[in-house]
């Protein structure tokens, strides 16, 4: 009784620690999804400054491209607690990418421009559109960061919880064995109670045939 209800609390609290409904997998879920949105969005400003982009334009859509990558594996890796090395991979790389991002399209603007090489005859919409797309790095490497921070979190407090699950179900067996022991031992003790007694019996026996033998040789002697 105690081992099933043992059981079943171990069971529950796995599901609980593997339900994607719990707050720090949902404000992770928001996260990401706010993060795919982003990195959906730095896309536009790139393709609308020229089409098709230059090298550089190229290396903007990579880092959107990693973003997104890197959302939908933790996406996944919320889901079944996997690929969390590989998740983690992406976010640093993806956050890497984003911050050289920000550096080259916030403090040398006239330089990024010229390697964007803008189609556009107007020179202000042009850098409306860069500094938009800097908006929006700046913005993805703000949620990338706490994406990166809770979700280190989760996964540190979610491997501390299983490692005291599987403690917990090693005492659990080790109450089971010791208890499967102790039961064998007091089996053991019985059946060697019972065969002392049956060997007192047998003994017990022989001495009434033997005393029963006696008497009847002495009286066939007298007679």
């Amino acid at each position: 009784m105690a081992a099933a209800s043992s059981s079943s609390s171990v069971s529950s609290s796995t599901t609980k620690l593997r339900s994607p409904f719990s707050t720090p997998n949902l404000l992770l879920s928001v996260l990401n999804f706010t993060l795919l949105l982003l990195a959906a969005a730095s896309i536009p400003p790139v393709i609308l400054l020229r089409t098709p982009p230059t090298s550089m334009g190229m290396a903007f859509l990579a880092v959107s491209g990693i973003t997104v990558l890197s959302s939908l594996v933790g996406f996944y890796s919320q889901l079944n607690h996997l690929c969390f090395v590989t998740h983690l991979s992406l976010l640093l790389a993806s956050l890497s990418a984003q911050v050289l991002s920000v550096l080259a399209l916030f403090s040398k603007e006239e330089s990024s421009l010229e390697l964007l090489r803008p189609a556009r005859n107007d020179p202000r919409e042009a850098k409306l559109l860069v500094r938009l797309e800097c908006g929006v790095m700046v913005a993805m490497a703000v949620v990338q960061a706490a994406v990166l921070v809770l979700g280190c979190a989760v996964h540190h407090c979610w491997v501390r919880e299983y490692a005291g699950l599987e403690a917990e179900r090693d005492a659990t067996a080790r109450k089971r064995s010791s208890r499967r022991r102790r039961m064998a031992r007091v089996v053991q003790e019985e059946e060697s109670a019972a065969e002392l007694e049956e060997v007192k019996v047998v003994e017990l026996d022989e001495k009434l045939q033997q005393g029963k033998y006696g008497k009847w040789t002495k009286t066939d002697f007298d007679g």
